[in-house]
């Protein structure tokens, strides 16, 4: 199993001057090494990046850790790769990164739409609640490739590659000139809607339809399905947030939803699905570009909340956020970030145009890496690497997609020295001489009696859970629960926001936001004459593989080396064939692959699983201007059949496997 792999991390690995090998060490002398080097380098040259897969509190005291105890600045998360997007859509739409619904929703309502979403294979247990949906939904998928959760709906919208905002667009258009526009709940909820429907009047089915790669009636019938639910709810995932203009895309279809007034409603909302298990505990708590609950470091009032809840001096909050994950790479290779500490992700595997990302790993004086195993791709480049135990080998919470909050509960003792992260992030604050400011967060539990603290009179308001006992005995508790409503004796099982129409903006409003489409900044040309498209490839793997892979069973349910998903009429035009070796090359990298001809990926198109090593070595390094993230999504690619005997030439072709 992935706890008892041959490959954990059970002691503290230290790589020593001048030394290729990476050496057992005890933890005072790990500790020590992460003091000595990094207080060297200086916190304001030095950065972290995290994750979405621990816990909640453990995010919290790390970030705390950082920034108001060792003095640092800069530091973000992998969920800046996944959930960034859905964060600044939802703040600057409803006043706060505030997900509307319930995992009940998909069993609620009449039609439910689905863009850049595969649910079948990356949610499979939602997806089971949308097959048992009993008004027997209209299912819409908008997707460039025919997936599983196509293959399952009553529509399919094969768009054009980044065609999405032109469709949304076009949908919104028809909507208005249909007259279908909820005009009561947007005169009272809403802000916005008239300059919006001036800016749409530009954007036709006839002008959007060439441009999203779907026909103008295609967009009409759209149009006509969502006037005439009942209730309709509009899901997205990485298909939309990993995209050069994702923010706006995402807010084209919070703009759908709120101008039909699909929101607050059984059945309804806008909204995005979280991958990680806790990426909305990152969102919440991870005190990087945000401070401690969603607040703003800029904000005078945020800082003195935050200030007089932990009781810290004022001058350890910083009263700036941190650069974002793209710019701490920049600040990498311009020499200003020298040291750096990621904790529980595989930037190596998993960042855009990876090869770059590797080729800095020169510019760093000293690579701490905090994880469950030494052998992720990010760890063989470690200095240090500091032995973390997984879940069931410890305790806190979790914040999933629903806002539900749960505990995790410790069942097994963490393999050889490995400690939990909160155990880690405790011992570094000693060594460094700030555990003082600590002293309160002296287990995961009453580090949740901190957190309550800070999320009074938040829009997440918890103040209402009592403890963990209280999470297990409801079955985990949506947010918000505040003081107020524990008077009742038993949390409602579902709860949805905005049923009310107010939010959490200044006026209680929601806000249209727009801008026109941009063009990708990487396109097909008679070089590069294929659009790649990436992501999961199978429900039996996950991310980088990183525990995944660890499964025997989970391995036998995926294919074990990278494949290339190619269109029937593309393969006989290059004389390929199924399972022969082919390259793919970008202007980045390349990779091998083995070719499976399929007609789920469209002409001009190829798909690659993004598990495997190399993959990212194609992708083009483009960042949405509001969220920062990676558009993973698509790029311009070469193939070309190769000989099977054909030696390794590329920096890419030997990860072409999982490792």
């Amino acid at each position: 199993t992935p706890l008892a792999a041959a490959d954990r991390a059970t002691v503290p690995l230290l790589r020593r001057p001048r030394s290729d090998r990476l050496e057992p060490v005890d933890w005072p002398t790990a500790i020590r090494a992460f003091v000595t080097r990094l207080k060297a380098i200086g916190a304001a040259n030095t950065a972290f990046l995290s994750t979405g897969q621990i816990a909640t509190e453990e995010m919290a005291l790390l970030g705390a850790l950082f920034k108001f105890g060792m003095g640092g600045l800069h530091a973000d998360s992998n969920t800046r790769q996944c959930m960034a997007t859905a964060h600044v859509a939802y703040k600057q739409s409803f006043g706060f990164d505030a997900p509307p619904y319930t995992y009940a929703d998909f069993e609620a309502g009449d039609v439910l739409v689905f863009i850049g979403s595969n649910p079948a294979i990356a949610h499979p247990i939602m997806w089971q609640r949308v097959m048992r949906n009993p008004n027997r939904p209209e299912i819409i998928v908008i997707d460039p490739r025919r997936t599983e959760t196509a293959m399952c709906a009553t529509r399919h919208v094969p768009i054009a590659p980044r065609g999405d905002l032109w469709l949304l667009y076009g949908i919104a258009h028809e909507l208005i000139a249909r007259d279908a526009v909820d005009r009561d709940f947007v005169r009272a909820h809403t802000r916005g809607f008239e300059a919006f429907a001036e800016f749409i009047r530009e954007f036709p089915p006839s002008r959007c339809a060439p441009l999203c790669g779907v026909s103008d009636s295609t967009i009409r019938e759209l149009a006509g399905i969502i006037a005439g639910g009942r209730a309709v709810s509009f899901w997205w995932t990485m298909g939309v947030n990993q995209g050069h203009q994702s923010t706006r895309t995402a807010q084209a279809i919070i703009n759908l939803a709120l101008m039909t007034g699909n929101i607050g409603r059984p059945g309804t909302g806008a909204n995005s699905i979280t991958g990680q298990c806790n990426a909305m505990g990152s969102r919440l708590f991870s005190n990087t570009t945000s401070l401690l609950g969603g607040r703003d470091f800029a904000d005078t009032r945020h800082r003195a909340e935050v200030r007089e809840i932990l009781g810290l001096p004022d001058a350890r909050i910083p009263t700036e956020p941190s650069l974002a994950y793209d710019r701490i790479i920049d600040a990498i290779e311009s020499g200003h970030i020298r040291g750096l500490w990621v904790v529980a992700t595989n930037p190596a595997h998993s960042w855009i145009d990876h090869l770059r990302l590797r080729r800095l790993r020169d510019r760093l004086d000293f690579l701490v890496v905090q994880d469950m195993y030494a052998t992720t791709e990010t760890a063989r480049l470690a200095d240090l690497v500091l032995p973390a135990a997984g879940w069931g080998e410890k305790e806190g919470t979790l914040i999933n997609s629903e806002r539900r909050i749960s505990t995790i509960r410790k069942v097994a003792r963490a393999p050889g020295q490995a400690l939990s992260d909160f155990h880690i992030f405790k011992l570094i604050a000693e060594a460094w001489g700030c555990a003082d400011l600590f002293r309160d967060w002296r287990s995961p539990a009453e580090t949740f009696q901190i957190l309550k603290a800070l999320s009074r009179g938040r829009p997440f308001d918890i103040t209402g859970i009592r403890d963990y006992d209280h999470l297990d005995a409801a079955g985990g508790i949506q947010w918000p629960w505040p003081e107020s409503a524990a008077t009742r004796a038993d949390p409602e099982r579902e709860r949805r926001l905005f049923a009310d129409g107010r939010f959490f903006t200044g006026d209680g409003r929601a806000v249209f936001h727009f801008d026109p489409p941009a063009s990708p900044p990487e396109t097909p040309d008679a070089a590069y004459p294929f659009w790649l498209n990436s992501g999961r490839g199978s429900s039996a793997q996950w991310h980088t593989g990183t525990r995944t892979n660890k499964s025997d069973v989970l391995r036998k349910l995926a294919p074990g080396s990278l494949y290339v998903e190619i269109n029937p009429a593309d393969a006989k035009r290059m004389g390929i064939t199924s399972s022969d070796t082919v390259e793919i090359r970008s202007r980045r990298g390349a990779v091998t692959a083995t070719a499976f001809i399929t007609t789920a990926t469209p002409p001009g198109q190829v798909f690659l699983p993004m598990h495997f090593d190399g993959v990212n070595a194609l992708t083009f390094p483009a960042f949405d201007p509001h969220s920062r993230q990676p558009s993973f999504k698509a790029c311009a690619v070469a193939l070309a059949p190769i000989a099977t005997d054909r030696p390794s030439a590329t920096p890419a072709e030997s990860h072409s496997s999982f490792r």
